[in-house]
């Protein structure tokens, strides 16, 4: 089915509302066949995959899809992703979702394209952009900028001495990029070059007073990344008072280090994803602010999305104004500040994952 399948979604036409996701009427398709979705995760070590995981089986069940799971190793584990799209391919799957670990998947994605499946990159859009159909993601400098406004309103004029966490420092993956720079630029700092982190000016002035800098740090996204960036960026400058991390886990990493240093009074920490146990790091106070994310969703539109294509051969089609599909960001904090929309971590405990 999957060759016939991308030309209808060559064919497909149409527009989608922000926010909402529509898809556009083609060719005619038909219900003889299953239609076969692999997921591809970065890994099954973080609940934000777990629950995309379980968002992904739901739908497929509701739809009748032949759904198989795969994830790599670990963040970054490209060679099992690679795999697990061979056989993808080698099954005649109609599609893929997949959280790219980063640009040495691409190739094997463009194979998958070529042989008629149709790709769908969920959370992170690839460096590659021809390598995907098309992205269904977080806005990830949205969600960077929405911590970065409410840390630098939490500041009170404060100078700020700012911790970096970042995802990777061997390799560049869009949402490790999107996700500091909008950090910083919700903060008020001049980014410099907004496709790279690490080249602001160390010292300067943000919205509300001076900052500094201290670094920028690895974490692979895990608790123990974050406790060691946190402990190496401490013993350059004990001072620090905001520390942004690339996601929760890594935020709870650091949040020890701090801990263990004494150094946990007057500390901001301002994550991203909105995980159950982020939000309640949040209404215990560890973490001051994160910015939610939808990864059910995400999952949820991906197999809707490709079931659709093969059995009517309507197609998806981006989010208006932008080059991906905008599945939505909240900005979660108990501590709120005016002219910043946020919900609280009770109503984001309501939609929370893992």
């Amino acid at each position: 089915m999957n060759r016939t399948l991308r030309s209808r979604a060559l064919a497909a036409t149409g527009a989608l509302a922000a926010g909402a996701l529509a898809l556009t009427g083609c060719s005619g398709g038909s219900d003889e066949d299953t239609v076969g979705v692999t997921l591809i995760v970065k890994t099954t070590a973080n609940p934000f995959f777990v629950a995309m995981q379980e968002g992904a089986e739901a739908a497929a069940e509701e739809a009748g899809v032949d759904l198989t799971l795969a994830a790599g190793r670990e963040d970054g584990d490209e060679d099992t992703q690679i795999q697990a799209i061979e056989n993808a391919i080698s099954r005649g799957d109609d599609g893929i979702l997949i959280t790219v670990n980063g640009p040495g998947v691409e190739d094997a994605l463009v194979r998958a394209r070529d042989a008629g499946l149709y790709v769908i990159a969920l959370d992170t859009p690839p460096s590659d952009s021809e390598s995907v159909d098309i992205t269904f993601a977080t806005d990830n400098f949205l969600a960077g900028q929405r911590i970065g406004e409410w840390t630098a309103a939490q500041l009170g004029g404060d100078k700020a001495v700012i911790a970096m966490i970042d995802l990777f420092d061997d390799k560049i993956v869009s949402v490790d990029v999107q996700r500091d720079q909008g950090f910083l630029d919700g903060m008020g700092i001049d980014t410099a070059d907004p496709e790279a982190f690490g080249d602001e000016a160390a010292t300067g002035q943000y919205s509300g007073g001076e900052y500094e800098i201290v670094g920028h740090e690895a974490s692979q996204g895990a608790e123990d990344g974050g406790r060691t960036a946190a402990e190496n960026l401490l013993s350059i400058n004990p001072d620090i008072n905001v520390v942004y991390t690339i996601n929760e886990p890594a935020a709870y990493g650091a949040y020890e280090a701090f801990e263990a240093a004494g150094a946990t009074e007057g500390l901001i920490v301002a994550s991203v994803d909105g995980g159950c146990a982020g939000v309640d790091a949040v209404a215990a106070g560890t973490i001051g602010a994160t910015s939610q994310q939808y990864p059910v969703r995400m999952a949820e539109l991906g197999v809707e999305a490709i079931h659709s294509l093969a059995t009517t051969g309507e197609a998806p089609e981006t989010t208006e104004g932008l080059d991906f599909f905008n599945t939505g960001v909240e900005l979660v904090t108990d501590q709120p500040h005016e002219g910043i929309d946020s919900i609280t971590s009770t109503e984001a405990g309501d939609v929370c994952w893992g």
